[in-house]
């Protein structure tokens, strides 16, 4: 059979519709952002909220995210980077950081939400979560409403807060950190749908789930085992690729044994002080308290050396005018000088 080559004529194009950009930048998957934001017509303007988790190349992101019809509004968030402030300076991307992440999401949300809240209907002190981590998922169903929520202490007057998470295009495999973060999440008080079979300890052949598993993970347990078989290794063989590895583990004066405790007070000064702590504005570092500008400020050595450049305002067209005319007497001027003292010469 001859090769019939396919002719994209006008018709073809002009019924050809582009996808979303992002959709064609591979970024977004809107199969998946229409169940996630699209809310029901009877819940009366109530958002559907989300609790986003997104890693970099350093550190893990999440925030409680919620979609208005001109784009996406962040409720809270917390950063990995933040885990520096907690006690945590090392490992801010694996899966017990990542677990610190969702948990620390978690709590300064609610603590957000309880503000200027009785203590009564406070949703930080009704939700606590689970304070001691033991790797279990946690089902409650209200026999009246027959729903169910994954979170403790469900209470008929206050009911939690209830996200769903969205995991953007990363592949959601069994044991995955994202899982990590949502795990923190829930453990911090919040109510999202999730199961057993989605954490590490869970055996799709047999169906059974080991919380203790989990549990390991979530304290760094897998990773003081990787060290400790990298140490057995270097004295075997004489190397030295534990310094290589682990170089800032060592920095950070943090070995195999210490792993547990430190995760274990994390978590705990997370619970103490969940509210972010903002950078100090510029104008505070360049004024006193009583606004007298600061003798020796660096931004405003650099502003001096480097001035800004601003352009001048337009000038309209009656001013314009009267520039011209400002110019013509000035010069009528100057040629009667020039002119007398011609003459005297």
């Amino acid at each position: 059979m001859p090769f019939v080559k396919v002719q994209k004529d006008k018709a073809y194009f002009k019924r050809y519709q582009v996808k979303y950009r992002r959709r064609r930048q591979g970024k977004t998957d809107y199969f998946a952002r229409k169940r996630l934001v699209a809310q029901s017509k009877n819940k009366y303007n109530t958002p559907k909220y989300r609790l986003v988790v997104r890693f970099s190349n350093k550190y893990v992101l999440c925030q409680i995210v919620y979609t208005k019809i001109d784009g996406d509004y962040v409720l809270t968030s917390a950063f990995s980077k933040e885990l520096k402030r907690y006690g945590l300076t090392v490992g801010l991307k694996n899966y017990s950081a990542a677990y610190c992440t969702g948990l620390l999401c978690a709590r300064r949300l609610l603590n957000k939400l309880s503000q200027g809240v009785d203590e009564e209907r406070s949703l930080e002190k009704l939700y606590v979560g689970t304070e001691e981590v033991t790797g279990e998922v946690v089902q409650v169903t209200d026999p009246d409403t027959k729903r169910t929520y994954f979170v403790d202490e469900a209470n008929d007057d206050v009911r939690p807060f209830r996200c769903n998470l969205d995991v953007g295009l990363k592949p959601t495999t069994v044991g995955t950190k994202i899982f990590a973060a949502l795990k923190g999440a829930v453990d911090g008080g919040l109510d999202i749908p999730h199961s057993e079979k989605c954490f590490p300890g869970y055996d799709p052949e047999e169906g059974d789930y080991d919380p203790e598993a989990l549990k390991e993970k979530i304290f760094g347990g897998h990773v003081s085992e990787w060290m400790q078989t990298i140490q057995e290794e270097d004295e075997e063989n004489g190397t030295n690729r534990y310094k290589e590895l682990f170089g800032a583990y060592q920095a950070a004066d943090v070995g195999p044994d210490d792993l547990e405790d430190l995760y274990a007070k994390v978590h705990a000064a997370i619970r103490a002080d969940p509210t972010p702590k903002h950078a100090e504005s510029v104008k505070s570092r360049e004024y006193n308290a009583d606004g007298t500008k600061k003798a020796n400020s660096a931004r405003a050595a650099s502003l001096q050396q480097f001035p800004k450049q601003r352009r001048d305002r337009k000038i309209s067209h009656a001013e314009r005018k009267a520039r011209v005319e400002a110019k013509k007497q000035k010069l009528a001027e100057y040629l009667a000088a020039q002119a007398e003292d011609e003459e005297e010469d």
